[in-house]
């Protein structure tokens, strides 16, 4: 049996699947953790990414032998500084660390947040890259006078396979310097990071690859390191949320809502967007077109929160989410617990309206959920707004798709069906398809064999008010942005028709 190898570097850990190229099967799999990295100051050191996957394949056993090609899908954003020994200058500043928040703020007030949505896209916010480079810049001039090399997680990890300095199309459209409609780095846009001129930064970039391209081979080291065999093909490698998207096998119009760390909602999309608002970041996917995405820095770690809060583990707090009705009995909770990306607002805090001498502890888990919920579909209008086709089926994804809680919630607040795909970990699966390329299958006959995109349908409750349920969270979330001064880009205006990735 031939096997495709794919990598999931995100967050919280290093997830490997090893997949039959013919028939998509399961193999085996592998996970090792990371160390936990907690906002506003959220950094890792990248090594520590090359031990986890050291670990999680050495779980997949015999079977490694049997890889005949590998490929990295990671979190997006992260800021990675090697010196010219490739090794890292300081740990990595991950997507949800909001330090840099006053640097995209200056960014979009010195260029401009029309200029920016044209630049590249999307309209920087405080986990762009742009904005950590700007921050290091500004705090660790010393640490700026060595970086020889910048990568984000997915292409240190490529790196260490293959030895060479690489990126793709989707990840390096979530920096913030790469004009996503004709396809290049904007040495203008890095002019604006200062210490050192725009060119010079250029010069420090990984190259950007198509995303059938081959990034290299396994080198002798790390088939050493590893277990991979020596030589074995290493595609480009893409952001979390496009391999998701292959991974589900999403069409044009298809929509994935994603539960995690944090939250994301994103179409698949044949032409790049542009939104000044900067609700929706113009991303490029792993398939040649484009990924318009809205990300929320809050998802499963509210509920995980709240558990804690009333003294419940997960299965108790949905079950205790699912006694409650559809609405919460008007409890609404706004889930900023971590400050929020989307609408752009690092400094504020949860909330919970609507309260009475009535509330119950399931209403406070069943609101807890649909704050979550609420503001990512919000985000799915966001999408539209920006010119994105949200016209397909609605797919449930992440490690939140897996609680019953989550599943009947979204289903409740959408006001139709939605699929929780069969795939449990979509971005290890989507970046099986992308390395399946380099053994000789298009992306279309993968799909098909494989069949992705397969999975459980769930209902709506059948008297769920979703106009009064998204009203409310949307009155809550006005109220609560109200009370926070915004950054100037992606105001409370910007999401909230309503609602925001990295």
């Amino acid at each position: 049996m031939v096997l495709v190898a794919g990598i999931d570097s995100s967050t919280q850990s290093t997830k490997v699947e090893l997949r039959d190229i013919e028939s998509g099967e399961l193999a085996a799999v592998g996970r090792a953790g990371h160390p936990p990295a907690d906002p506003p100051r959220s950094e890792q050191d990248p090594r520590a990414w090359w031990q986890a996957l050291v670990e999680a394949l050495d779980q997949c056993g015999p079977r490694l032998r049997d890889v005949a090609a590998v490929s990295v899908a990671g979190q997006q954003h992260g800021l990675v500084v090697l010196d010219a020994g490739d090794e890292p200058l300081r740990p990595a500043k991950l997507w949800n660390d909001t330090t840099s928040a006053p640097q995209a703020a200056a960014l979009v007030e010195r260029h401009g947040a029309d200029a920016w949505a044209v630049a590249c896209g999307s309209v920087p916010v405080a986990s762009f890259t742009i904005a950590k480079l700007t921050w290091l810049v500004e705090h660790e001039p010393d640490v700026v006078n060595r970086i020889a090399r910048i990568a984000l997680p997915h292409d240190y990890l490529t790196m260490r396979l293959t030895g060479r300095h690489v990126t793709d199309r989707g990840d390096a459209s979530g920096t913030g310097w790469y004009d996503t409609a004709v396809g290049r780095y904007r040495s203008d846009l890095l002019d604006l990071v200062g210490g050192r001129p725009g060119l010079e930064w250029f010069e420090a970039l990984p190259e950007v690859l198509a995303f059938d391209a081959l990034a290299g081979r396994v080198t002798p080291a790390a088939a050493g390191a590893t277990g991979l065999q020596e030589g074995i093909p290493v595609g480009a490698g893409t952001g979390d949320n496009m391999a998701a998207a292959l991974g589900m096998g999403l069409r044009p119009g298809d929509i994935a809502v994603s539960l995690g760390t944090s939250g994301t909602a994103y179409a698949v999309s044949s032409e790049p967007t542009h939104d000044p608002t900067g609700a929706v970041a113009g991303f490029c996917d792993a398939a040649g077109g484009f990924l318009p995405l809205v990300c929320t820095l809050n998802a499963t770690r509210v509920t995980d929160a709240v558990a804690r809060w009333i003294g419940l583990d997960r299965d108790e707090l949905a079950a205790a989410a699912l006694s409650s009705p559809p609405g919460a009995g008007g409890a609404v909770m706004v889930p900023y617990l971590d400050g929020e990306r989307t609408p752009n607002l690092p400094e504020a805090t949860g909330s919970l309206y609507g309260l009475d001498f009535s509330t119950a502890r399931a209403d406070l888990a069943r609101a807890a959920h649909e704050g979550v919920v609420c503001a990512l579909l919000d985000g799915i209008e966001a999408l539209a707004a920006a010119g994105a086709s949200v016209a397909g089926r609605l797919h449930l994804v992440g490690g939140g798709a897996r609680s019953s809680a989550y599943r009947q919630v979204a289903a409740d607040c959408w006001g139709a069906p939605v699929r929780v795909p069969d795939a449990e970990e979509a971005v290890a699966t989507g970046a099986c398809v992308q390395a399946a390329q380099h053994c000789g299958l298009r992306l279309d006959e993968i799909a098909g064999a494989w069949g992705l995109g397969a999975g459980d349908d769930v209902e709506p409750a059948s008297g769920a008010d979703v106009a009064a349920m998204r009203s409310a969270y949307r009155r809550a979330a006005k109220a609560a942005a109200a009370s926070v001064a915004p950054t100037p880009a992606g105001t409370a205006t910007g999401a909230t028709t309503d609602g925001r990735s990295p």
